[in-house]
């Protein structure tokens, strides 16, 4: 990344500006603006996120707002109410009291003397969420937003329910936000009131995990903030970006196909990461196109950034499998809308363990009835998937599918004679039957080169129960025939000739989803079961320069040194005496000191997930944080521990909360929880 100090306007920052909301609580603003705004004001920016702006996000804060401000904007970014030192108690994600917030603190901005009255928001991933669910709620002054990582359908495309099935990442995330929510202010910032905010903070959450499993089905907890209930109510511009490797890879197609807005798409080959830090690379210059989007939007300059392609995508070359990246070879293609004109759907019909080639039209009326072909996974399937989103740290990728397609029912197709690239949602349906009646369905695109290694292309997940509505799921009919479609995540791959493309369907996915309570037998027939690509003609034109974006850049970031030195691991175990089987992921970030506020931060996240032989109800996932504030005499901590497990009927959540002062305890509570299974 290119570090610039020389930008267009000079720039002053306030650290801690309260912002009060009409219930008396006040939250806590870092802003960024041009010295000039005290007469001459200017359009504001607002990052409105629960991780901390004073310590943890600071750095990442430090390379971007004040380069947005450099070029004449105010840049805001929020504590949610009840994190770093905003006051209040943060109770669970997306809540009506935190867009209101948001609301409140956007019409604050705009009777600020520094701002004109024009108002954006932009974030990635929590951030994302808020500026898109703000949008919808068309609060004055809201002119665009511009937003990374999201999804705009909270139960079916976001870390809790994929496809209707329960993901691990529903019980990470749960133990992310047990520990940041339950963290105390800076009382160099908040003065003598830490302590007391502190233990409102403690006093009042539970664990995550628990209204997350009481809502299973698709119910009005999760259609709130879900902007798919209702395109029509987002009514400003949007510029909406990702990353292949994320596990939001599928909204930004979404949004294009459905809004009636202006907007721009962008997908890289990115993880869980803003452009301009993408990882894998190519990172780009994403912080010019926010400058150029700001302008157009909150300046009214014409400055062209509506022209070109609707959506632009890095389009992947073949890679051998790894857990990471540095860089994704490839190169830029451009959509000029979406649904885009230049791509069709190729209806390959399974046969015996075979992708045959794609149905021409009209071939529908003479399927032949197949016989059936069966699998029933062992729990070991899946061991090699990586993260639903990838943080690419530590390695979190999918690793040879080989060590996945023993347990798998696998179709691969010829080799190629001549490339083929995909653009958009690869889908599976299956004409099948099943054994018991909970069973879900893993299906696997994978590219296998001539050597037989397998890289997975994408996924997708359906608990069968709720093939036909996530609102109202049915138990199967062991032995009687159901259609069923698996959509995968969206991609945009490049498959070389000499390459075959691998199906591969599994009844378990573990541990990236929880399993059924029992192995289920699933039986597929052939003739009548589908892959369909979207097949984007190679001879069609890229509709982009070779090097559409700058080089990344940024504002240097904020000064800290490493401590203590940060530690990954990723690790699968096995027990071949006990038949135990384990995936082990520690991500220590260290002891880092900021110091402009003479300030140490440490945070390890513990995650472990365990299986015994092939019992599906011995599954169980654990969540342990650690994180601790120091300076002076001032010592915090908060250790944080989630353990989910069930039977085949229940789950249950054991969950402990421990703050402490230097190493004296100052808080413990502890909750057993039960909640039952509903066709999961």
């Amino acid at each position: 990344m290119r570090y610039v100090t020389n930008l267009p306007y000079a720039t002053k920052e306030e650290e801690h500006v309260t912002i009060p909301m009409s219930d008396g609580v006040r939250l806590s603003a870092h802003i960024w603006r041009p010295t000039s705004s005290d007469h001459e004001p200017v359009p504001a920016v607002l990052e409105y996120i629960p991780y901390r702006k004073r310590d943890l996000t600071a750095v990442r804060d430090s390379i971007h707002h004040p380069y947005l401000a450099g070029h004449g904007y105010a840049c805001v970014r929020v504590d949610l109410r009840g994190t770093g030192d905003s006051e209040g108690v943060l109770r669970d994600e997306y809540l009506e009291r935190e867009q209101a917030d948001a609301e409140e603190v956007l019409a604050w901005l705009t009777e600020q003397p520094w701002c004109d009255g024009g108002t954006g928001m932009m974030g990635i991933s929590w951030g994302a969420f808020a500026a898109l669910q703000v949008a919808a709620r068309q609060p004055p002054g809201l002119k665009a937003i511009a937003i990374a990582s999201f999804t705009d359908d909270r139960h079916a495309d976001d870390m809790h329910y994929m496809g209707g099935a329960l993901l691990s990442d529903n019980l990470a995330e749960a133990g992310t936000m047990f520990a940041y929510g339950t963290c105390p202010p800076d009382p160099a910032v908040v003065g003598e009131r830490w302590r007391e905010m502190w233990h409102e903070r403690l006093e009042n959450t539970e664990p995550w995990v628990l209204p997350w499993l009481r809502h299973q089905r698709r119910d009005d907890y999760w259609r709130h903030a879900s902007v798919c209930e209702d395109y029509s109510s987002v009514c400003c511009p949007v510029l909406a970006s990702s990353g292949w490797a994320d596990g939001y890879s599928n909204a930004v197609t979404r949004l294009l196909g459905h809004l009636d807005v202006p907007r721009k798409g962008l997908i890289g080959p990115w993880s869980h990461k803003f452009p301009h830090l993408g990882e894998p690379g190519p990172a780009i210059g994403y912080l010019q196109e926010l400058v150029r989007w700001w302008d157009h939007w909150l300046k009214g300059v014409d400055n062209g950034v509506m022209d070109g392609p609707m959506l632009q995508a890095w389009m992947q070359d073949s890679v051998p499998p790894s857990t990471a990246y540095e860089e994704r070879p490839g190169r830029w293609v451009g959509e000029p809308d979406w649904p885009s004109p230049h791509i069709r759907q190729a209806v390959h019909p399974l046969t015996r363990h075979t992708i045959g080639p794609p149905r021409e039209p009209g071939d529908e009326a003479n399927i032949p009835d197949g016989g059936a072909m069966t699998v029933q996974s062992p729990l070991s399937v899946g061991q090699f998937a990586g993260k639903w989103a990838s943080y690419n740290a530590p390695p979190d990728l999918p690793y040879d599918q080989r060590e996945e397609d023993g347990g798998s029912l696998v179709f691969d197709s010829e080799p190629l004679t001549e490339p083929l690239e995909i653009l958009g949602s690869p889908t599976v349906e299956l004409d099948l039957s099943v054994s018991e009646p909970v069973a879900l369905v893993a299906a696997r695109l994978s590219d296998v080169s001539p050597d037989g290694s397998a890289t997975r292309v994408s996924y997708g997940i359906l608990n069968l129960t709720r093939r036909d509505s996530t609102e109202s799921p049915e138990p199967l009919e062991p032995g009687r025939r159901y259609r069923a479609t698996v959509p995968l995540n969206g991609v945009a791959q490049a498959f070389p000739p000499g390459h075959r493309i691998r199906l591969s369907l599994s009844t378990s996915y573990w541990p990236l989803a929880w399993p059924p309570p029992k192995p289920a037998l699933l039986s597929v027939h052939e003739h009548s079961s589908t892959l369909t690509l979207p097949v984007r003609p190679v001879e069609e034109p890229d509709e982009v320069p070779s090097s559409p974006f700058g080089e990344p850049e940024g504002t240097p970031p904020l000064a800290t040194s490493q401590v203590t030195p940060p530690e990954e691991r990723w690790e699968v175990k096995r027990d071949l005496i006990g038949y135990r089987s384990e995936l082990d992921i520690v991500k220590d970030r260290g002891t880092v000191r900021f110091e402009d506020i003479d300030l140490e931060a440490g945070r390890r996240a513990h995650e472990r997930y365990t299986a015994v032989a092939d019992d599906f109800t011995s599954v169980s996932g654990e969540s342990t944080w650690t994180m601790r504030f120091q300076r002076d005499d001032w010592d915090v901590r908060v250790v944080t521990h989630t353990q989910l497990r069930c039977d085949d009927t229940d789950f249950f959540v054991d969950a402990t909360l421990d703050a402490y002062e230097a190493d004296r305890r100052v808080f413990s509570r502890t909750w057993n929880e039960q909640v039952p299974r509903d066709l999961l």
